[in-house]
């Protein structure tokens, strides 16, 4: 019987299917989006760009800018009043960070460590949905000198009466205390939040090699709390050279310019005398004041890295 030497054919293999090409969602990105980027462009960078030209210029909005080169910022360098200013914005952040960094976390390790009740963690921020302007009428009267129920007890407790708002020694750390209260919690549910990323066996690690909790926090939570602490600082210190309204309702500058910030100052430069252009010639400064401090803390924090890698 014959053996047939020929080899069976082979198939040629099929094309490939053709893949399907994946939905496009650009457009519909870019819908939900366009709300928020107007609003950014519109209320953000327009009114910045605004801002710097109009420092360039002598404006009082009863005549048109004229453009007056550096004189505003010639000015600025020359004006007491706006140093003044500043030393004083500079005061109240280092004492409202101070204070509101240290009782942040204090009260974000305390929700964390010992209670998870969430209605718990509703009333630390409480105080926070207290808009400025109740929270600093209502501390003006507490607070009063005659009538406020904050020297009622002093003197109950057989202490001196306190000029909070009007004693230049007391001025700044009470608006910085009036401000504390108010944000002390929406800081520490940030730090809280920055806690809930730390493993709890790094936590069970230290108590078995016999570290207390003191020792622990030292140890571990700060360290490995850097980035988030680099987070808070950055915002803290942003929102506190912002302020303007406790100002504005308990004290006015006052007394003698002893807690006349740096907003109220401009404030009071652009609608008080409608010198426009040297109002915003102190904008730009600031603004260039918190660029750098912001890039500052966020170099020396390492807020880019974490210890958990």
């Amino acid at each position: 019987m014959a053996i047939s030497t020929t080899t069976p054919t082979r198939r040629a293999p099929a094309p490939p299917a053709p893949r399907k090409r994946g939905r496009d969602d650009t457009r519909l990105a870019m819908v939900f989006i366009a709300p928020a980027l107007i609003g950014f462009l519109v209320f953000m960078v327009w009114p910045t760009l605004r801002g710097i030209y109009l420092s360039f210029t002598k404006f009082n909005l009863l005549t048109p800018p004229q453009f007056n080169g550096l004189d505003n910022y010639v000015r600025m360098v020359q004006d007491p009043v706006f140093w003044n200013a500043l030393k004083v914005t500079i005061y109240y952040v280092f004492v409202n960070i101070v204070i509101q960094t240290v009782f942040a976390v204090i009260i974000a390790v305390m929700m964390q460590r010992l209670t998870r009740r969430t209605w718990l963690r509703g009333i630390v921020l409480t105080p926070y949905l207290v808009s400025n302007v109740v929270a600093a009428m209502v501390f003006l009267w507490i607070l009063d000198y005659q009538l406020g129920i904050g020297n009622k007890l002093l003197e109950l407790i057989g202490l001196n009466r306190i000029a909070f708002l009007s004693d230049s020694a007391w001025v700044i750390p009470t608006i910085a205390l009036i401000n504390v209260w108010r944000h002390v919690g929406y800081t520490a549910l940030l730090i809280f939040a920055g806690l809930q990323t730390i493993p709890e066996t790094v936590y069970e690690a230290g108590r078995v090699d016999g570290a207390g909790e003191i020792t622990m926090f030292r140890r571990i939570t700060v360290p490995l709390l850097r980035p988030i602490m680099a987070l808070v600082l950055i915002i803290t210190v942003v929102g506190s050279f912002q302020v303007f309204d406790t100002v504005a309702i308990t004290t006015r500058g006052g007394p003698v310019d002893s807690s006349r910030v740096l907003q109220y100052y401009i404030y009071d430069v652009a609608f008080g005398r409608f010198q426009f252009g040297y109002a915003s010639a102190m904008s730009v400064a600031l603004l260039f004041i918190l660029v750098v401090i912001t890039f500052v803390q966020y170099r020396l924090t390492r807020a880019e890295s974490s210890d958990l890698a």
